[in-house]
């Protein structure tokens, strides 16, 4: 039975158990509490967990949000950064992250690592509109996408040991919680990791047992989209590493968050990549419509009832 991310319902909502009460009515009782929810909601998100309406299936960082930042912005703060006391403001509300996913007895917690110092306005934005225009088959484009992962590949280093180096530290915080690390792919190539980063990543934890790849359908999708790999064949290189993924679908070539089934996703044939059990968690724009969510999850239901 997949579960569900608060991200579909939050904005529209000032109390937490409203909130729960919405997706439960749904058809979902197993839920991700996610990045963007206000300290307010908390009190009725408690008393909904404390009555059994909900199963807390994990958790997105940064959960609370940064009481300071006024907007959901789950980047606001990277571990990346250049600023050290963005730094240490990521570690310190990961942190207290934990000690929510703790209280509500998560078993994973999303991160997202970081990015390197590239402008998405001028890299992924335009290759995605030269795909968009049909261009993705011109040497122009091909150019394009070639100088970008070079420029990328420079610089990254750096940005890729600042991302270890506070996984060392989360890591251990992680197992004192009994919360699994779950590193999100990521949908802007200017983002951190890579897919050859993450697997460098895995690697290094390779014996961490708190530490795992969370896999997102949707921003995959949009790296595939632009040639920059090939969604099947990444998840078969990743799956050993694999402990769960968000779930939602893509529509040509770069609208994401999507209902399943509504776009160009081919679950049957990426799905038996994920180990059974493993969460399943959609992820959906609040735009989408409850109408439209409950009839996909019974398609959902039927053509996978083993997921």
């Amino acid at each position: 039975m997949p579960a569900f991310s608060t991200c579909w319902n939050n904005s529209r909502h000032t109390d937490g158990e409203a909130m729960i009460d919405e997706i439960v009515e749904l058809g979902f009782t197993s839920i991700e509490l996610s990045h963007g929810m206000t300290v307010a909601k908390l009190p009725g998100i408690r008393k909904a967990f404390a009555a059994g309406s909900f199963t807390c299936i994990g958790v997105h960082n940064y959960f609370p949000s940064p009481v300071e930042v006024m907007i959901d912005a789950p980047d606001a703060y990277e571990f990346t950064s250049h600023r050290p006391g963005d730094r240490q403001r990521a570690m310190d509300m990961t942190r207290r992250t934990l000690e929510i996913a703790a209280e509500f007895r998560a078993k994973y917690l999303v991160l997202h690592m970081g990015s390197v110092p590239m402008k998405s306005s001028k890299w992924t934005k335009p290759l995605t509109a030269m795909v968009t225009d049909g261009q993705r088959d011109t040497p122009e484009f091909a150019a394009k996408r070639i100088d970008f992962i070079r420029k990328r590949e420079k610089v990254a280093p750096l940005y890729y040991q600042r991302a270890i180096a506070a996984l060392e530290t989360l890591a251990e915080l992680a197992r004192e919680a009994g919360v699994i690390l779950a590193i999100e792919s990521r949908s802007r190539f200017e983002d951190m990791p890579t897919e050859r980063e993450m697997l460098a990543l895995q690697e290094h934890f390779k014996d961490h047992p708190h530490v795992g790849y969370w896999h997102d359908f949707g921003h995959v999708q949009l790296k595939h989209n632009l040639g920059l790999l090939d969604h099947g064949e990444w998840l078969s290189r990743i799956s050993p590493h694999i402990i769960g993924a968000h779930v939602h679908d893509v529509q040509w070539p770069a609208r994401d968050h999507r209902v399943p089934f509504t776009g160009e996703l081919d679950y049957a044939a990426l799905l038996p990549h994920f180990p059974h059990g493993c969460p399943l968690t959609w992820e959906l724009s609040p735009t989408r419509k409850a109408d439209e969510i409950r009839e996909a999850l019974q398609v959902w239901k039927h053509l996978f009832p083993a997921r």
